[in-house]
Order: structure tokens, then C-alpha cells, then sequence
């Protein structure tokens, strides 16, 4: 498997709190979720916490690769809430989290694992790229949107709103994210396509996706035929000038291109 990837933090000086790393047979990206006020509860913090997650998991990949991706990603969320359970409060709605995406080659098989709002677009030879998704948090985000709009900023009518929204982490009926229970990796979209009919996939952080599903830059079929010719560089760039262009807040983008699929 070919790699070409980039992580650009938000702005120059800023922290990135994406992680992404692969081996010849996987690849992982991190989207790390911070919430103002983590500090008070975890004294690490949200690049450590991805950093580490990742490192785990990049590491049980090569060390475990007949078990299952949501046992991969259960037991790599085990190993790192164990080193800071003592120092942290883990359990806290605001302490560090991430979204996962994840690409194993097995066999004949490429295999993928989702959980979050990143994204994994898998370009298939003949047709219509699939594209993995977990909606989830965008669909529970959007009920709070109304009574989010309709109170001042600053106010605790809004910190309500927004405490209310954070209960729904990792709960039924929310939305999940890699944290502290190693049980939100069970609620993970997976699933697996045969590498012959691949040619490339795509790993991308919500920062990079929205060159599709905010700016409507590209399609998906669009951005496949653009990371060939130009590179996950080019993606980034055109991303920062939509924000510069709206006004929108930049944020973290990653972006991993793995090729060759089938190959050593």
C-alpha cells in the first residue's frame, strides 16, 4: 500500500489535534474534540489524547491483525484511559475526545471502521465511490440548533443548551466518539470491500471534508479525481481558501491517500 498525507493545524501556531499514521497494511486518522473548559478536567489534553489513541491503535494493527477492528479500537481506548484514569477525570462530558477513522488491508479484503463525523471514501474501479460515514452527531446537533439560536451568547440558558447537547455523548440514542468506555467502539460503522475492486482510499478529517459537504468545492467523485492529479495538499489549500473566502473558523484538516492497495 502507497501513503501520501497532510495534517494542517488550524492556523500557524495552533495546536493540531488531528493525529494520522499508517503501516503497509493500515492506516488511522484522529479528529481530536475539544470543548472549552477540558483543561480543568484532564490536564493532558486533546493533541495528547489522539496522539496516543492513534499510537495504540497504529500499534495493536500490526501486533493484532486477525481481530476485529472495534476490538482494536476498544482495547486501544482501554490502554489510554488506564494512563491518565488516575490523574484525569475521564468520565467528565468535556474531557478529550475523537473521532476514528480507520483502513486495514487483509487478505483479499480491505477493511474499514468509522466512528464520528470523519469520513473514508473507498474509489471503486467502474462505479461510484462508496462513501462511510457516521452521521450521528450532525443529526443529534441539529435537534439543539433551535433553542441554540434562540438564547444570548455568553448566557446560561446557551451553557444549558450546550450541557444538555454534551450528555448525549456515548449514550443510546446520541452519538459516539472515542473517550473513556471502550464500549462506544462497538457502535462504530465497519464493514469490508474486495481490494480488486478498489483503487485508491481516501481518509479525511472533518476539516478536509468540507471541500464536499460544506462548500460543495467538489463532489466525492470530484475530490478522488483531484487528490490523483494534485495530491491531499491541494485539498487542504482549496479548504482554507472557502473559510478566508465565508468567514468561516478554520479548523484542523487531515487528509490520508492510500494507493495500491493490494500491494506490499
Amino acid at each position: 500500500m502507497q501513503v501520501a498525507m497532510t495534517s494542517v493545524p488550524a492556523r500557524t501556531g495552533r495546536v493540531n489535534e488531528d493525529f494520522a499514521a499508517a503501516t503497509a497494511a493500515a492506516a488511522v486518522l484522529l479528529d481530536g474534540a475539544g470543548i472549552p473548559g477540558a483543561d480543568s478536567v484532564c490536564r493532558h489534553g486533546v493533541a495528547w489524547y489522539t496522539t496516543r489513541l492513534g499510537g495504540s491503535l497504529l500499534g495493536l494493527l500490526s501486533l493484532l491483525p486477525d481481530q476485529p477492528l472495534p476490538a482494536l479500537l476498544a482495547e486501544a481506548i482501554e490502554q489510554v484511559t488506564d494512563v491518565h484514569r488516575d490523574t484525569c477525570e475521564v468520565a467528565d462530558p468535556i474531557s478529550p475526545s475523537a473521532t476514528v477513522a480507520m483502513l486495514r488491508v487483509s487478505g483479499d479484503l480491505a477493511e474499514y471502521l468509522v466512528l464520528g463525523d470523519s469520513f473514508l471514501v473507498l474509489d471503486r474501479a467502474g462505479g461510484a465511490p462508496l462513501v462511510v460515514g457516521d452521521p450521528r452527531e450532525v443529526t443529534v446537533s441539529r435537534t439543539y440548533l433551535p433553542a441554540y439560536e434562540a438564547t444570548a451568547e455568553g448566557s446560561e440558558q446557551r451553557r444549558q443548551v450546550l450541557r444538555d447537547l454534551r450528555a448525549r455523548r456515548n449514550r443510546p440514542g446520541g452519538f459516539w466518539l472515542a473517550k473513556d468506555d471502550p464500549r462506544a467502539a462497538d457502535q462504530a460503522v465497519v464493514g469490508s470491500v474486495p481490494i480488486a475492486e478498489l483503487t485508491s482510499a481516501v481518509l479525511l478529517s472533518n476539516g478536509a471534508s468540507r471541500i464536499v459537504d460544506r462548500f460543495g468545492l467538489t463532489d466525492w467523485p470530484g475530490l478522488l479525481t483531484l487528490l490523483a492529479s494534485n495530491g491531499p495538499a491541494e485539498i487542504v489549500r482549496r479548504v482554507r481558501q472557502a473559510e478566508a473566502r465565508d468567514a468561516v473558523a478554520a479548523d484542523d484538516a487531515t487528509i490520508v491517500h492510500c494507493k495500491c492497495l493490494g500491494e506490499a
